[in-house]
């Protein structure tokens, strides 16, 4: 059996919240050693209910498996402890404010002035630098900055979007999973090199990146009028006769895929409909269209028998499922899609499993969540520090510990 990708990988995890928690925890999900440093206010992540004995879910998704160093910053000790700890570290990753580290001697150029080879990757909302750059950002805010939000609007409407923004964070996502293969970047720049570098990783440009309807929009001819895709995003919700929902990836807007549709229904008349002769026909007259859709799958009392005709069009069907539907799924227990962590309480909560399968490599099994501090003695310890001094620090609160995500320090 082999070892794990990133074995022997050292990281210094500065973040907080989701972006950058995101992105060391695949680092960490792929064998890299994480200690993170946490501030005495603690990640605001460690608020995110619900809690199990007194750890976020939302936490724990995101931490399990890194070390934890609860260490006060201000104190000139608690600095000289992490720096030393960033000479030998291969990674740090960061998502403060620009300049915040820095004011802390914990800077990309104050690091690797005892680092030469250090890999250091900053994520914030618009960059390191320019006239943006202290710009408060949190996901809704880049959405809409960004152009998502106007995409969200066009789609379903301005009335629904008003009331409320996405239920997903996709711009701390996407940044966290930008961020993760910046890091495999330029450690395969400095293998190769021997130079380290420093990552500037903005959420803004990583949504405009990611978003793939970015290309038509910057020509000025993405009018929505004629999707531009198989899996454009008028993939629409159907209901079973037995009530449960489907969806079936691709428009019948599009002309390649309405023939597929035609096909799918063994319905080759609709092809010589005028009302359906063009795009902007087929939009105009959508709703006619899909009543026929609709019709046509409450036919089916078998949804096998439904997925085999859609599959012979050569499109997708998928069932609408619940996330707790979807990993009772036989597909999510052969795959590994979930798997139990330890809740610190005597038990497991369930998380999301690893997405990747390696031919020779061994990914390490799920991790345990710390409590804020909970590795304070080992990493000191660890670093030649004695109980004494480590005892020390606890009382004089240069290093903090607690177990619940606001409550008092543990003495």
């Amino acid at each position: 059996m082999g070892s794990a990708p990133l074995q022997a990988v050292k990281i210094i995890d500065f973040t907080r919240v989701l972006a950058g928690p995101h992105c060391t925890k695949v680092l960490r999900d792929l064998g890299a050693d994480i200690t993170k440093i946490e501030p005495p206010a603690g990640d605001t992540g460690r608020g995110g209910v619900p809690h199990i004995n007194g750890m976020s879910v939302y936490y724990t998704q995101q931490n399990a498996g890194k070390r934890n160093l609860s260490i006060d910053l201000n104190w000139p000790e608690a600095r000289e402890i992490v720096i030393d700890m960033c000479r030998e570290a291969d990674v740090i990753v960061e998502n403060f404010r620009p300049g915040t580290l820095a004011r802390f001697g914990l800077g990309y150029e104050q690091v690797r002035a005892v680092n030469p080879k250090i890999v250091y990757v900053s994520m914030s909302g618009y960059g390191q630098t320019g006239a943006w750059r202290n710009r408060p950002a949190f996901a809704p805010t880049i959405h809409a900055e960004t152009g998502l939000t106007s995409i969200v609007e066009q789609h379903f409407g301005e009335a629904l979007t008003e009331l409320r923004g996405d239920a997903c964070s996709h711009a701390d996502i996407y940044t966290g999973l930008e961020g993760a293969i910046a890091v495999l970047a330029a450690l395969h720049h400095r293998q190769r090199t021997g130079e380290g570098q420093h990552v500037d990783v903005a959420m803004a440009a990583t949504m405009l990146a990611v978003n793939e309807r970015a290309g038509a929009q910057l020509s000025g001819i993405d009018t929505f009028g004629e999707p531009t895709a198989l899996a454009a995003p008028d993939s629409h919700i159907y209901a079973l006769s037995d009530g449960r929902k489907i969806t079936i990836a691709g428009s019948p807007i599009y002309s390649p895929t309405f023939v597929r549709y035609c096909g799918m229904m063994r319905r080759t008349d609709l092809l010589r409909d005028p009302r359906f002769a063009s795009a902007p026909l087929r939009r105009e007259n959508l709703a006619v269209l899909l009543a026929e859709v609709r019709a046509w799958i409450l036919t089916f009392s078998d949804l096998e028998e439904l997925q085999a005709q859609v599959s012979e069009a050569s499109l997708a069907l998928g069932s609408v499922r619940s996330t707790e539907e979807f990993a009772a799924s036989e597909w999510a227990r052969e795959w590994g899609a979930v798997v139990d962590i330890d809740d610190r309480g005597g038990s497991t909560t369930r998380m999301p499993g690893a997405p990747w399968k390696f031919s020779h490599s061994v990914l390490p099994p799920p991790g345990v969540p710390s409590f804020q501090g909970e590795d304070n003695t080992v990493v000191l310890s660890g670093r030649g520090i004695a109980p004494s001094v480590i005892e020390d620090m606890r009382k004089r609160r240069v290093i903090l510990s607690r177990k619940t995500p606001r409550g008092a320090f543990d003495d």
